[in-house]
């Protein structure tokens, strides 16, 4: 489910290299920016609802990530479980200026 969010700028997009995830604390939401290998980039919640795993620390392809601790993964665009678990929020995301803007 894609959830609406005010605008916030994360940072510098060259933060995160080509194929990785960084958290970022926004509010009292931890949301999980991924930079994907074609330079795209995805943002969802970083908490898996599983048992609480790093999702900025799963792997990831242009579709979905995986969480490091059980390998339960989720697609990066609607948010959706691929493994019965739990849909997990998105949020939106881009590159302005060089800097990773979160919302709209």
């Amino acid at each position: 489910m894609t959830i609406a969010i005010d605008k916030t700028v994360l940072g510098p997009v060259d933060e995160i290299p080509f194929g990785e995830g960084r958290t970022y604390a926004v509010g009292t939401d931890m949301i999980a920016v991924f930079r994907l290998r074609d330079g795209s980039l995805r943002a969802v919640s970083a908490v898996c609802p599983h048992k609480g795993g790093p999702l900025a620390d799963g792997q990831i392809d242009n579709k979905v990530v995986v969480c490091p601790l059980h390998l339960y993964s989720w697609d990066l665009s609607t948010g959706c479980s691929q493994s019965g678990q739990p849909p997990i929020n998105v949020y939106p995301v881009r590159v302005d200026d060089g800097h990773i803007i979160l919302g709209d």
